[in-house]
């Protein structure tokens, strides 16, 4: 079937919109033949300034695409302990991370370790996997551990690529939660418990591993939103970027830990429970 080329850009052949009428509605059978509605829709949720961003940035794919998302935003981010970034370990290594914001902890992530290694990846979501012009440094599955045939397959060929990627001698990134960060009992936002199938594979990996900790939240009607619906929740995340104009973030890097502390954890829930306890630690700004 022939593209339309209209639709891709000339220069990198990348879809310029992140999400159009076509894809929501094959996402969604509801919305099939309901273009005026899907479009309403798209601009209630900012979806139209986010296709806008992507077709200005995606002749320059990666790295590049997510600097010029954030000057875009005029955003700023403080890194503490830089210095270890300065000195990331030769070869492979693993960075996790917790996953506040659901996409601009993404970009951030890619564009902070992208300036040393070009050659990072980050395990995603397909939902992120949309995002045409950072496919460079994503690798895709299935979050939700769906039953969907398909979905399973694009599962374990992201996880067969993952591993791959980092015995080939290149850096990988994890967000283990799986899905962004919620309000828990004490009310306050912290990951879901970290995914013994992302710890399983770093044990497999047997490299370094460096903790990231990106500071803040969403918007309080965000979070009202994930405790009664995900759907609800995902479709306010391109508001949730745009609100963010002009913002100072904040991200913590810790030490890396060798793959001979980490072999003290015997069991992937042992060790996931672990990664995530160390990357918390870094929750206090100092």
């Amino acid at each position: 079937m022939q593209q339309d080329s209209s639709k891709y850009n000339e220069v990198s052949g990348i879809k310029k919109t992140v999400l159009d009428y076509d894809d929501l509605r094959k996402m969604v059978p509801f919305f099939d033949g309901k273009e005026k509605l899907v479009n309403m829709l798209m601009h209630w949720f900012d979806l139209d300034d986010v296709n806008d961003m992507h077709t200005r940035h995606c002749d320059t794919p990666g790295v590049a695409f997510t600097q010029g998302m954030l000057e875009d935003l005029g955003a700023n981010i403080n890194i503490r302990n830089r210095e270890i970034l300065e000195n990331l370990p030769q070869g492979s290594f693993i960075t996790v991370s917790n996953h506040p914001f659901g996409a601009l902890d993404g970009i951030m992530l890619i564009n902070i370790l992208g300036h040393y290694r070009p050659d990072v990846k980050v395990l995603v979501n397909m939902i992120l996997n949309y995002i045409g012009a950072m496919k460079p440094n994503f690798i895709a599955v299935d979050a939700l551990q769906s039953d969907d045939p398909k979905k399973r397959a694009v599962s374990v060929r992201g996880l067969a690529e993952a591993l791959k990627h980092v015995r080939d001698g290149h850096p990988l990134s994890f967000f283990p939660a799986g899905a962004v960060s919620k309000i828990n009992w004490k009310m306050e936002l912290e990951d879901r418990d970290w995914q013994p199938s992302v710890a399983r594979l770093i044990q497999k990996c047997k490299v370094p591993v460096i903790p990231i900790f990106f500071h803040g939240s969403n918007s309080t009607l965000f979070n009202i939103l994930g405790r009664i619906d995900w759907r609800l929740r995902t479709l306010r995340l391109p508001a949730e970027v745009f609100r963010r104009k002009s913002y100072n973030f904040n991200v913590s890097v810790g030490q890396p830990i060798m793959p001979e502390e980490q072999a003290q954890y015997t069991t992937p829930e042992e060790l996931a429970l672990f990664l995530k306890q160390q990357t918390y630690k870094l929750k206090l700004w100092q």
